[in-house]
């Protein structure tokens, strides 16, 4: 059985990586409906900040705190650090990930500050990540900062 929301964030990875871009993609739900949108843009718009996760957040527009307190991230890969600390400062209390064997991110920390971190192991965000890497490696470690 799939996801409806994380099947609209690998809708979002498709179109980042069709878009010559890296591909990472997230939701932002709230109440069950999606208000906020993104893929990772670093290479479409050559930002250093819009990562899936932000990409969601920005698309989402400005929320009242307590919006942000009921709602969950879904996304495709495991949250880096700034993405992580996007969660914590709108005090989003779930994050649910398509996958982290290809990135481990900041699970523990996010965990540590009472988030509650669900990862789906699915088989499309690995294969997603898995060819970008293998096919874009110079991207990837860009990415991630290596």
């Amino acid at each position: 059985m799939t996801d409806q929301y994380l099947d609209a964030a690998v809708a979002e990875a498709i179109a980042g990586r069709d878009e010559g871009g890296i591909p990472i993609g997230a939701v932002l739900v709230v109440d069950g409906t999606i208000v906020g949108r993104g893929h990772n843009q670093r290479v479409q718009l050559g930002s250093p900040t819009l990562h899936g996760e932000t990409a969601a957040l920005e698309n989402a527009g400005r929320l009242p705190a307590s919006v942000y307190r009921r709602s969950v991230m879904y996304t495709t890969l495991s949250p880096c650090d700034m993405c992580s600390g996007a969660i914590l400062l709108y005090e989003i209390p779930k994050v649910v990930i398509g996958e982290n064997r290809t990135f481990m991110g900041n699970e523990e920390y996010l965990r540590q500050r009472g988030v509650e971190v669900e990862v789906a192991d699915d088989g499309r965000c690995v294969d997603l990540m898995n060819t970008f890497i293998a096919d874009h490696p110079d991207l990837w470690n860009e990415d991630i900062g290596v």
